[in-house]
């Protein structure tokens, strides 16, 4: 059902956790699964300098917030806004189609810190 990337993403999830004086605080979520995630970030010079989520959801909610932290952990604000779901998916090697909403969530959240970010500069 998962790929072994997908499964080792919510065993280990990397970049777990709160950012305590974080410059911007994403959140999505979805109603009828149940999924809740929040993303961290911390900005230096123009770049995400540090990224965390946590994410109260199922196996490939947890696995897809782990992977978006990974593709955008030094990028800058405007390379991280063009980041997608599909690049999520990809990267993770496969989810099965019932979870796309999943990644999908993690991108919403992302966006969700960046706009938050820019709205305070």
């Amino acid at each position: 059902m998962y790929s072994k990337k997908v499964i080792e993403h919510f065993q280990n999830p990397h970049n777990q956790g709160k950012i305590k004086d974080a410059d911007a605080i994403g959140e999505a979520g979805n109603i009828k699964c149940g999924d809740i995630m929040k993303i961290y970030i911390k900005v230096d010079k123009d770049k995400i300098k540090d990224i965390k989520f946590e994410t109260l959801g199922c196996a490939a909610a947890i696995a897809t917030s782990s992977m978006m932290t990974d593709l955008v952990k030094g990028k800058t604000l405007d390379e991280a806004m063009k980041v997608t779901d599909k690049d999520v998916v990809d990267s993770l090697g496969e989810l099965p189609p019932v979870k796309y909403h999943c990644s999908v969530l993690a991108i919403t959240a992302l966006k969700d810190a960046i706009k938050k970010y820019k709205s305070k500069k």
